[in-house]
């Protein structure tokens, strides 16, 4: 219903999932157990990032300047139907510094980290006030590091 909403009316109403997954998880036991288990703090790869982006894992994890956040109670925003899904299991960093929500501005999960070192001390800025935002809002999960032999993918 909601994402009807959506459609006639152009916006979500804050209490609503657009996806509908949180609304109907009391009909799928996974996805409430899922959301609700609590996160340990840990290192993620582009890699294992990648399908925390509320398609593969009901949750939503977003990397913004080498802090990976937990940005599940975000789902209107991030989440599969949502404005800015495209954050979602990924590293927002070039994005947000940019103020641009552009596909091209995201890394895939198989190139390296992107090292930022091209951005003006503008683009900086608004990069640190995005991360102020987001380490204000949501939960600090972790850090986003470079794969390397020394650390593997596997789970």
């Amino acid at each position: 219903m909601s994402f009807l909403y959506n459609m006639i009316f152009g916006k979500v109403k804050e209490s609503e999932d657009p996806t509908g997954i949180t609304n109907n998880a009391s009909t799928n036991n996974k996805d409430a157990s899922s959301t609700s288990e609590p996160v340990v703090e840990q290192k993620f790869t582009l890699r294992t990032l990648n399908k925390y982006n509320g398609h593969d894992d009901p949750r939503i994890f977003i990397a913004v300047n080498g802090n990976v956040y937990d940005c599940t109670p975000g789902r209107q925003f991030y989440g599969p139907s949502g404005p800015y899904n495209n954050f979602a299991g990924s590293d927002a960093s070039r994005g947000l510094a940019l103020n641009s929500f552009d596909s091209e501005n995201i890394r895939e999960w198989d190139q390296p980290i992107d090292d930022l070192s091209d951005l003006s001390p503008a683009q900086r800025k608004s990069l640190e006030d995005w991360e102020a935002h987001f380490a204000k809002k949501y939960t600090r999960i972790g850090e986003l590091i470079s794969a390397s032999p020394a650390y593997s993918d596997d789970e």
